[in-house]
């Protein structure tokens, strides 16, 4: 019973995000993250449909990765005889350098160029894909998803700072959009993808074949990005944050490290241990990054940065929608494929409902903003409520072999309101950054996300597994859906915090 639950580990693990500049000349205006104006910013790159298909390819693989790996852990702690725990770090080391490192990944690109970033870490991710598809041992392939997740935050921060720097108004919006749709679809095409890719066996390569297929992806990427994607950089370069860098990494770690891998090795007493070293990592981190500012230096997360209101009410809202939202795909997939033993492919499939409403949403997003503006987000967390109360009362009212047709009503009517949520979220939060700092907050956006789609799946993930084996599958499931609700319901009533107009 527990592989299958290892399956599921990483269902859920999305969306990090970033932001950027380009090249006519504009009046300077005041800088919102240092003293000073900000230098005028020339909007001569255009990203044009090529473009935005390449960087938007780019953002799709990550994504994909956290899924694609679900159903193969099984195979994987067949052929080389990891065990629950090592399992937990195949996700987990990815999912932490993931995070840690996407901060550091936004102002490498601001600093060095957007588009040489995203070429080096597309390179990356797809030598550490191969190392990972040809792991000779469970240890090696430990070493090698690290690897993968620190390629990963290179590449992904230049994704949407490229977009938010070669793109305005409407064409902007079209574009993040898109993104918030990819994002949405990447996690069921990783599932399913991963299923099939498991179950076909190609050449006889089993397991390995879900990092290996990233490799021809990967080659059509870097000579579409070389063709179509333009360079940007922010035009007041800042130097890295060593020590702001170190604290944040130690923060991170010693917050998703234990929550991802308490469960599998009994929570040791190192795992508390390093719970208890997050406040004061965090505390640490802080008071570095304000003293840095006061200096005049280049803080990591410029302190400025976080008192623009659009940013810091987004952030506050993305935290539950994602723990929610993490927590939900673990959960289900876990129940899909236990509770009504399904495959990993049908246990995909369920949630294709799920991906097809929330790209109409994503793509309905920009029309209906300019309509009704942050409002669309408030009626996106009442649609995605009703959405999983829909499948709750599918399972606590639904025969005993409880199918995919019982399901799927309530499956996309809460993809719809995710979709009406996420991508204009994505929009709100980096509306108000200036394009001289649109890779930092990026970087800050996505690593709130990530790590609030982490601490989903380990808490309400724990949650559901501990209650399965006294209440059973359906019960457990209901239990949590009925957190989720809680969550989602919180994410409604914070909306109403938001400026009714969105620029």
């Amino acid at each position: 019973m527990k592989r299958l639950w290892y399956q599921a580990e990483a269902a859920g693990i999305v969306f990090p995000v970033s932001k950027t500049t380009t090249g006519t000349a504009h009046p300077s205006t005041p800088a919102a993250t240092g003293s000073g104006p900000v230098p005028a910013i020339r909007h001569g790159a255009v990203l044009g449909p090529l473009g935005l298909f390449t960087v938007l390819l780019g953002g799709a693989l990550p994504l994909i990765d956290f899924f694609i790996v679900n159903v193969a852990l099984p195979a994987i702690d067949s052929d080389l005889a990891a065990g629950p725990a090592v399992l937990e770090l195949v996700v987990a080391g990815y999912g932490v350098a993931y995070a840690v490192l996407l901060v550091v990944g936004g102002r490498l690109g601001d600093t060095a160029g957007r588009r040489r970033l995203f070429l080096i870490g597309m390179a990356a991710f797809g030598l550490t894909s191969l190392a990972c598809g040809l792991a000779p041992g469970a240890w090696t392939l430990v070493g090698a998803r690290v690897a993968q997740g620190a390629a990963a935050a290179l590449m992904l921060p230049q994704v949407l700072a490229t977009i938010q720097a070669t793109t305005q108004g409407a064409r902007r919006a079209r574009a993040m959009s898109l993104y918030g749709a990819t994002a949405g679809l990447s996690m069921v095409l990783g599932q399913i993808l991963g299923g099939v890719l498991v179950a076909a066996d190609v050449a006889g390569s089993g397991w390995r074949s879900v990092f290996l297929v990233n490799v021809p992806v990967v080659v059509l990427g870097l000579v579409l990005a070389v063709r179509a994607v333009p360079e940007t950089r922010s035009e007041r370069p800042a130097s890295v944050d060593v020590p702001g860098t170190l604290l944040l990494a130690l923060a991170l770690v010693s917050l998703l490290l234990p929550l991802t891998e308490g469960r599998a090795t009994g929570w040791p007493l190192w795992t508390w241990m390093s719970l208890g070293v997050f406040p004061f990592a965090a505390a640490a981190f802080c008071f570095a990054e304000h003293r840095a500012d006061r200096l005049g230096r280049s803080p990591l997360v410029p302190p400025s940065l976080l008192r623009l209101r659009s940013l810091r009410r987004g952030l506050v809202m993305v935290v539950p929608f994602s723990i929610g939202f993490s927590g939900f795909m673990f959960v289900i997939a876990v129940a899909l494929q236990q509770g009504l033993r399904m495959g990993p492919v049908a246990a995909g499939l369920a949630l294709a409902p799920m991906a097809v409403a929330f790209f109409a949403a994503s793509l309905a997003g920009p029309r209906l903003v300019g309509r009704f503006g942050s409002r669309v987000i408030t009626a996106g967390g009442v649609l995605q409520g009703v959405g999983v109360a829909l499948i709750l009362l599918a399972v606590q009212l639904g025969r005993p072999d409880l199918g995919l047709a019982e399901l799927a009503p309530g499956v996309a009517v809460a993809g719809l309101g995710q979709g009406l949520q996420l991508p204009v979220l994505i929009r709100l939060m980096l509306s108000d950054v200036p394009a001289d700092r649109a890779g930092v907050g990026s970087g800050v956006m996505s690593t709130i996300q990530q790590s609030a789609l982490a601490v989903g799946v380990a808490t309400l993930g724990s949650l559901f597994l501990t209650l399965v084996p006294s209440m059973g599958t359906r019960d457990a499931l209901a239990v949590t859906l009925l957190v989720q609700l809680g969550l989602v319901a919180l994410t409604a009533l914070l909306s109403l915090r938001l400026p009714r107009v969105m620029g």
